[in-house]
């Protein structure tokens, strides 16, 4: 049976408790220890795909279609452990389940509560297909004292009654704030937060501290007083120059040791950090630097491309680099020249994206790409744009565009797939359907033209990448496009979709359908990022 570590939030949010789910995931691995990380988000919505990137960053994609939270992705990257549907729950979900049961008869009449039948649904999803693990990994979205937390709370708490003693562990990230005016770092912030835990019925085993400044051996052994542990048991969770330090950090702290001495496991193999090492080494003494434009309409908030950020690192990393990102608002090209901003960077990149506004300025951006001869590289969205503006300047198909932006197009280059195939089955959506869960999601295999540049890259002619989108490349104009130099290089395996598109007399000119920055891990790079930042390399020496 998997041991479970329980991992709860305190104080604030955004203090990193999916980056430190996800290294101590990596460090337990790093010991030889099966693991898998899980997800349980308060939330009422059913999953995080109808929602704004302003209001909660990505949504990440796992193979099997689900729209999961952000934090999955730092899971996947740090351990390399594929997510799935049922790694991300949210409280819109279990209701959902709970509800539809009830109107199924499936509780016999009885009444039905949030305890016991909403935490037993939360406790039967947590504990899933466990058995060949040794570790699950447990986060619990939001912060100790949220009202709409209070049943997952519960629902652990139940687990650690459950299950066998010595089964399960309570992780506790808080903010240990330092006060500039006082010139000294506070722990009532966590002495309150813990105290609200254990308020619930929780007494955490181990304190993760956040702080910016370093906490004394004194504060340290106060926080532990306050808050019933042993003082071995406060980690300081210090701020990084990188968040791939992580792991070695937290094992200098002694966080993963003290995780497993709460199992009563003291004579594990230490870690072999020597990847994540070398990893921290290059993003600490790079060879050379190159500057991407990162072209979208969400810039405001970063967490909106996280995947895409880290994956150019990744890039970086494969060619021994920092990549420098500006992140310019697309609309500002609607009032500005595209020059004016892009004359100098090495390499351009449009990410994906939904509706209309901010489209004018992606297709300057891509035209500015093309015609200067500077590397390019369009994402779902960005590969639409890519098409559009062929078709317009390229084909002279004057108001070209995509049917998600204007209906009425005379030539609707981009359009809404209403079916398709996914393995043995027929996927078919409505138009005026729901949106939530209704694009084309998670991985599907493509075939690549032998002897195109993406094949190059791959190093194969068959390959599988992660998809969340509507609407397609119509391929009624793709032989059009094609004559004027914009090629389909890569098709899905039934030739009806083009899944890449690229022009193969540009140094890197390459729009894909799919989302490859889902895939990229720091120990491997995406081989898409690492070409497009080596292409970006050598367009550094030429400006």
């Amino acid at each position: 049976m998997a041991r479970l570590i329980f991992i709860t939030g305190g104080v604030v949010s955004s203090l990193g408790k999916g980056l430190a789910s996800a290294a101590l995931g990596a460090l337990l691995q790093a010991r030889g220890y099966r693991v898998r990380l899980r997800k349980l988000d308060p939330y009422l919505n059913v999953d995080p795909g109808t929602m704004s990137p302003f209001q909660h960053g990505e949504v990440y994609v796992t193979d099997d279609g689900a729209e999961t939270d952000l934090d999955l992705g730092h899971y996947e990257r740090f351990t390399g452990v594929a997510a799935k549907q049922s790694d991300n729950v949210t409280s819109g979900r279990i209701y959902s389940e709970v509800i539809a049961k009830e109107r199924r008869g499936g509780y016999l009449g009885r009444t039905v509560q949030v305890i016991p039948h909403v935490t037993d649904a939360i406790k039967e999803f947590a504990m899933a297909g466990t058995d060949d693990l040794d570790f699950l990994l447990v986060e619990i979205g939001g912060t100790v004292g949220d009202i709409e937390g209070l049943p997952f709370f519960e629902a652990i708490r139940q687990l650690h009654n459950d299950l066998p003693r010595g089964q399960t562990a309570f992780v506790h990230l808080t903010l240990v704030p330092y006060i500039e005016a006082a010139g000294e770092l506070k722990t009532k912030p966590t002495q309150h937060s813990v105290k609200e835990l254990r308020a619930i019925g929780i007494q955490p085993d181990i304190l993760l501290c956040r702080a910016s400044h370093p906490i004394p051996e004194d504060e340290r052994k106060k926080i532990a007083l306050f808050c019933n542990v042993r003082p071995e048991c406060v980690i300081p969770a210090m701020d990084l120059s990188t968040i791939y330090e992580a792991p070695a950090e937290y094992h200098r702290q002694g966080f993963d040791t003290e995780v497993l001495r709460v199992f009563g496991i003291n004579d594990a193999p230490m870690p072999d950090l020597s990847r994540w090492d070398d990893v921290v080494s290059k993003v600490k003494n790079p060879e050379g630097e190159v500057r991407i434009a990162v072209v979208g309409k969400y810039i405001s908030v970063k967490d909106s491309y996280k995947s895409l950020s880290e994956a150019l690192t990744h890039g970086g990393l494969a060619n021994n680099v920092k990549v420098h990102m500006d992140w310019i608002d697309s609309e500002i090209f609607e009032r500005d020249d595209a020059a004016a901003f892009l004359e100098n960077v090495h390499g351009i990149l449009v990410p994906g994206g939904f509706g209309e506004r901010g489209t004018r300025g992606k297709i300057a951006a891509v035209k500015f790409a093309r015609e200067r001869k500077v590397p390019f590289f369009g994402i779902c969205y960005g590969l639409h744009m890519a098409v559009i503006e062929a078709a317009r300047d390229m084909a002279a198909l004057d108001n070209a565009n995509s049917t998600e932006i204007d209906k009425e197009t005379k030539h609707p280059v981009i359009g809404l797939m209403t079916e398709w195939v996914k393995g043995n089955r027929v996927e078919k959506r409505a138009e005026d359907g729901d949106m939530g869960g209704t694009m084309r999601l998670g991985a599907y295999t493509a075939a690549l033209t032998p002897g195109s540049h993406v094949a190059q890259v791959y190093g194969a002619t068959e390959i599988s990448e992660r998809h969340r989108h509507r609407y397609e490349v119509n391929t009624e104009y793709t032989g059009l496009l094609e004559k004027h130099g914009l090629v389909v290089s890569g098709w899905s395996p039934d030739h009806r979709l083009p899944e890449i598109m690229e022009i193969p007399d540009h140094p890197w000119f390459i729009g894909v359908q799919f989302h490859p920055e889902l895939k990229s891990r720091p120990l491997e790079p995406h081989p898409l990022f690492s070409s497009f930042i080596e292409a970006a390399v050598a367009q550094s020496r030429l400006v």
